[in-house]
């Protein structure tokens, strides 16, 4: 498995670009905006991007979607369909986030719990962890010990819960019950900010320190 993290719009979001080392099929993760970036990022590494993943539907991790859509012909996979109210909201989103005015898109697949996509030879395990958003996913890569958490956690933080239908406890439970029992060993790419290791953010992360919840 590679990857290479491509930071997009004005909030720096970490757009991912995900592969399979045998069969260069890729997907990308939370394509928010830059678009040209993001192709010139798929055409440096000469893979095949097959499927486009979305972790929620915040406007800075979705923006840019319906433009990659239309340029690589590939379909369009989750988040939960309880984050479809903001993916049907982009107008109001670009207003509110400073964005200027995309188009729409519908999912062609939603994401549950224990769903697996597969890239090349590579799987992604769908977990369920909202909060940050009602309908958030995180993507977790077994073999390569590596997740692609969305704005669920940060280095040292957390996601936001002072949006519409987020939940802070909810956010808090879904860290120490999803996350933490992937392993200490395992890292991750945040929505934002630099990569860490949940061994280390359940060590030093000031709003989630210890164990999983009982």
């Amino acid at each position: 498995m590679k990857y290479q993290v491509i930071p997009v719009t004005a909030f720096a979001q970490n757009c991912s670009l995900f592969w399979c080392e045998r069969t260069l099929k890729a997907a990308v993760i939370d394509p928010g905006g830059d678009i040209a970036r993001i192709v010139a990022a798929i055409e440096a590494a000469k893979v095949h991007v097959e499927k486009i993943l979305l972790t929620h539907g915040h406007m800075d991790h979705v923006g840019g979607t319906a433009e990659l859509k239309s340029l690589l012909g590939v379909p369009v996979i989750g988040p939960h369909r309880e984050d479809m109210f903001w993916i049907e909201a982009l107008d109001t989103q670009a207003e509110m986030m400073g964005f200027s005015p995309v188009q729409g898109f519908v999912p062609d697949q939603l994401l549950n719990e224990g769903a697996i996509i597969s890239v090349g030879d590579e799987r992604l395990e769908v977990l369920h962890c909202p909060g940050h958003t009602p309908g958030h996913v995180i993507f977790f890569c077994e073999s390569a010990r590596k997740a692609f958490v969305g704005d669920v956690l940060f280095r040292e933080s957390i996601g936001r819960t002072d949006f519409p239908r987020g939940n802070h406890q909810q956010l808090i439970h879904s860290i120490r019950t999803k996350l933490w029992p992937l392993g200490d060993d395992v890292s991750f790419v945040p929505g934002h900010g630099p990569e860490s290791t949940f061994g280390y953010e359940r060590l030093n992360n000031p709003f989630v320190r210890g164990s999983p919840d009982r």
